[in-house]
């Protein structure tokens, strides 16, 4: 990942409990793997190891995404919408084959689920 602005962690807008969501999507496919939520020390933690680090809310501490389950997931990219308030992580996730059987089926079973939005067909990118 690419130097950041040493800045940069204060141009991020957090919700009154000084967290932010945060997606994050597989680089390669662009599947949405998960919605989490970082604290100012998980973002921080996520850019200095290349790896997603969460806020865990119901632990409420920090959580290192594949302590439990193994599914590490290797960061890319980290992006931050337009209003600062949402962040967009582009991950390899270990663990994860967007081609594996389950995969499939989860993702055919969220297309079933969403197929309109408010009265109107989804569209998918």
């Amino acid at each position: 990942m690419p130097e950041l602005d040493a800045d940069w962690l204060s141009q991020v807008r957090w919700d009154a409990q000084g967290l932010i969501p945060a997606i994050a999507q597989e680089q390669t496919t662009g599947d949405v793997l998960m919605l989490a939520w970082m604290n100012r020390e998980a973002l921080a933690q996520t850019a200095a190891l290349g790896r997603a680090v969460y806020f865990s809310r119901s632990r409420g501490r920090l959580w290192y995404k594949g302590e439990e389950s193994g599914h590490v997931q290797q960061v890319h990219e980290i992006r931050v919408d337009c209003d600062r308030d949402v962040v967009l992580l582009k991950v390899t996730q270990t663990g994860h084959s967007p081609a594996s059987p389950a995969t499939r089926a989860a993702t055919a079973a969220s297309s079933a689920c969403s197929r309109t939005v408010r009265g109107r067909p989804w569209t998918r990118s």
